[in-house]
């Protein structure tokens, strides 16, 4: 996939720093924290891109994603396969991948928000998706409850550009950019943790 949008190039940026080809997007990049998975023995999902887009698609019909299509990595010093789909001009779903094993190690979307009478619709389109991937990960959630614990991940990540909450085996990150755009990803973790906090979660924030 080539040509995507700059916004979504500075929220990939979260994940892969390699991405920020031009100086702009280089400089702000160079900002951000290292992603956790990008360490080296970092664990990935028990399953493809293929594999996971087939379950949520199974269990989303309403909400389906495109095929994920390779992005040029030739400069991305991560040894990492990079790959994103279309939902929508405002609304991107992507992944980095094991190489070798093609093993999802972290799931991605994002939301450009663009001015203009579509902007409300957009957005509700963005958290409808971005519900039904958490809703993927921790089934036990009614919609409603998916919606709440979505909303109150990206009211602790508002205006962060790098913000991470850790629960059981899962990471969930938010990095908010402004009218740049906003990602929520999901990503594994090691199940040995740092000490938590009195309700089991660490938080991890980096703003502005």
């Amino acid at each position: 996939m080539k040509n995507l949008p700059g916004a979504l190039l500075l929220s990939l940026a979260l994940t892969a720093p390699a991405f920020a080809a031009d100086p702009t997007l280089r400089e702000r990049s160079e900002s951000l924290p290292a992603a956790p998975y990008l360490l080296a023995g970092a664990p990935t999902f028990d399953m493809t891109i293929g594999q996971f887009r087939e379950r949520y698609n199974a269990a989303n019909a309403d909400l389906p994603l495109m095929e994920y299509r390779a992005i040029d990595s030739r400069n991305d010093s991560s040894r990492l396969t990079r790959a994103a789909s279309k939902i929508s001009e405002t609304l991107y779903a992507s992944t980095a991948l094991e190489q070798g094993t093609g093993k999802v190690k972290t799931l991605q979307l994002t939301w450009l928000p663009v001015p203009g009478p579509d902007q409300k619709a957009s957005q509700e389109k963005a958290m409808a998706y971005m519900t039904a991937l958490l809703r993927f990960f921790v089934p036990g959630l009614t919609p409603d409850e998916a919606r709440q614990k979505l909303n109150a991940l990206l009211s602790e990540g508002k205006g962060a550009r790098y913000f991470a909450r850790t629960e059981g085996a899962l990471r969930f990150v938010v990095a908010d950019n402004g009218d740049k755009g906003l990602t929520f990803a999901i990503e594994p973790i090691k199940l040995a943790l740092p000490p938590a906090d009195e309700d089991g979660k660490n938080d991890e924030k980096q703003s502005h």
